[in-house]
């Protein structure tokens, strides 16, 4: 798809360290500032590939990423988006697939490292907290955010590699995404907030907590260490080494399921290796109780404060 396909009307944006050119709104980012080329190309119109069943599928431009309800998606070598949406459905949910399942593939066919975590900054660093869906990233996350740490990524957060190797997380999109009794934990409420999903549909009843760029991180920042979120009787940190730190990488991958269709297995367990020997990985048992959450919130803090020395106090806004 070439730059002139765009359109007159495109906007640029930036997500995931990209640049992307889009001729559909997306509300959701940040405008890119100055000028530059995208990385990115998305537009929207028909998708001349018959029809296929729901998920992800090979086609000859690409990938056809099918979801019911909401259209499909043909993404093609790292730089191109297509969304065909289906008649009547709601923008945002077109949205919430484009920059969720579609962008995924998306990272994949460009060799980055997505992982399914939250990330905060913690003294000019990143920290990243990865875990299944419900282990609490996002609650987490919103927990320090309310203390004055601005948030690097909220569900999908970009591994990059310097030009020494070391790791460096891309900011994400700037929104927290909870389910209700996270917003209740919180002290949030739920009006006058968005659903993720517009409409009713099974696992997608989370909220949408927009964030102000004076509250997120706007450039790649060096990614200090991997907490993998567990349940356990009781509060206890143990690092991971070797084999075991990578494959926790590998396996918290945000739509890892998608590696082989985009033929991304080897590039992307290479790259779980490299993280995983230059960057300390954690395991952290939770009780997961709401009376213990704060007392455990403020342990966390504490061990990331002492192991890599950090004055753990929060960033001044905007700064």
């Amino acid at each position: 798809m070439a730059d002139e396909a765009i359109g007159a009307d495109s906007a640029d944006y930036t997500v995931f360290g990209l640049r992307v050119r889009s001729s559909l709104p997306l509300p959701e980012l940040f405008p890119a500032t100055g000028c530059g080329e995208a990385d990115v190309l998305i537009d929207s119109g028909g998708i001349e590939a018959p029809e296929s069943t729901p998920g992800l599928t090979v086609a000859n431009d690409g990938l056809l990423l099918t979801v019911p309800e909401v259209g499909r998606f043909l993404i093609s070598d790292g730089r191109s988006i297509r969304a065909e949406p289906m008649n009547g459905v709601d923008p945002r949910n077109v949205r919430l697939f484009l920059l969720g399942s579609a962008f995924g593939v998306l990272l994949h066919q460009r060799g980055l490292l997505p992982l399914h975590a939250n990330a905060i900054e913690v003294d000019s660093n990143a920290f990243a907290f990865s875990g299944a869906s419900g282990a609490g990233k996002s609650t987490l996350a919103a927990w320090f955010h309310d203390r004055g740490f601005r948030l690097v990524a909220d569900d999908v957060c970009v591994v990059r590699f310097d030009s020494h190797g070391k790791a460096q997380a891309c900011p994400g999109l700037p929104r927290l995404r909870l389910w209700l009794d996270a917003l209740e934990k919180t002290g949030r409420a739920s009006a006058g907030l968005h659903r993720s999903y517009a409409g009713s549909a099974a696992g997608l009843d989370k909220f949408d907590v927009p964030l102000g760029w004076e509250t997120m991180r706007s450039e790649n920042i060096p990614l200090r260490a991997v907490y993998l979120l567990d349940e356990g009787e009781s509060f206890a940190i143990s690092r991971l080494r070797g084999v075991e730190a990578a494959q926790v990488i590998f396996e918290n991958t945000y739509r890892g399921s998608y590696l082989a269709a985009a033929n991304a297995h080897r590039i992307h367990w290479q790259s779980a290796v490299r993280l995983a020997q230059h960057t300390p990985v954690f395991r952290i048992a939770r009780s997961m109780r709401t009376d213990r959450f704060e007392s455990e919130c403020e342990r966390l803090l504490e061990h990331l404060s002492s192991e890599f020395s950090l004055g753990a106090t929060a960033p001044t806004r905007g700064g």
